[in-house]
């Protein structure tokens, strides 16, 4: 097991995988982390779906505000990351 997957992590996993509702995630959301977390997850994940849509920086950093620094690492981590951000990315795509 990778040194941040522990017991912690793992609860955390099957909480977020025992929500069933956009209401529940808001709410937990809301519980676990500060509204910065938040935005900045969100912002994260935004990046993610423009980057993916074929959207360059300048594009990306004008829709979503974030730094360049900030793109950078979501997009090497959509990329060559462990394939989180085109797992959600590609299942959100086939539900709609």
């Amino acid at each position: 097991m990778e040194k941040w997957k522990n017991g912690s992590t793992e609860l955390l996993c099957e909480a977020l995988l025992s929500l069933r509702t956009k209401e529940e995630c808001y709410a937990f959301l809301e519980d676990i982390c500060t509204i910065k977390e938040i935005l900045d997850i969100s912002q994260r994940m935004s990046i993610a779906s423009l980057l993916d849509k074929g959207e360059n920086y300048i594009a990306v950093s004008k829709k979503t505000g974030a730094s360049t620094a900030t793109i950078s690492r979501v997009s090497r981590s959509f990329e060559y990351g462990a394939g989180g951000y085109k797992t959600v990315i590609d299942r959100m795509k086939s539900e709609k």
